[in-house]
């Protein structure tokens, strides 16, 4: 699985995954690109209800509690009006019988895109750069992060380490896409 190596030595991660393959040229970028800029969160969702469909089928991600899109500064949020990776968190919560929280994991500061960045910039912006809301509401669950595309891993490794404070609690990822 190209994704689960990316974490690999990194960061405690049970099982990740992604949808699709990310390129400079093609759909899944103009996709991506839609979803977060053009206003079209129907995208995500469409994305969602189909990736959710084929975990379920494969039983993939046995068992997830909880469900949490990887957080936008609410700044951002308001600037674009939703976070681009709710819809398609919220479908394959759905399809996998898992409760959807998007209040739990919160980021604490409104940084720039990071998609010029290499793994190293990246790493060094995400320290404390996310936390969680009332850890002892994850203990013992097995939580399903969702991004919208890997590329580093910085992004969720950072999720993860906010995420993992909570006592005996697993991490799964799930994204729309990953850069190979």
């Amino acid at each position: 699985n190209a994704v689960d190596t990316i974490f690999y030595g990194r960061i405690d991660i049970k099982k990740a995954s992604a949808f699709l393959f990310y390129s400079d040229q093609g759909i899944v970028k103009n996709l991506i690109h839609f979803l977060k800029y053009k206003n079209q969160p129907q995208i995500g969702q469409f994305l969602g209800d189909w990736y959710g469909q084929v975990l379920r089928e494969s039983n993939a991600l046995d068992h997830i509690d909880i469900v949490i899109p990887v957080p936008l500064h609410k700044k951002k949020l308001n600037k674009r009006g939703y976070n681009q990776v709710s819809g398609f968190a919220k479908r394959i919560a759905n399809h996998l019988n898992a409760s959807y929280l998007d209040h739990i994991l919160v980021k604490t500061a409104n940084t720039r895109t990071q998609t010029k960045k290499n793994r190293f910039y990246r790493w060094r912006g995400m320290p404390d750069l996310y936390r969680v809301n009332n850890p002892d509401f994850l203990c013992n669950k097995n939580v399903l992060l969702i991004d919208d595309v890997i590329t580093t891993g910085a992004t969720i490794e950072a999720c993860t380490r906010a995420i993992k404070k909570a006592k005996d609690v697993t991490v799964s990822v799930a994204a729309m896409a990953v850069v190979p």
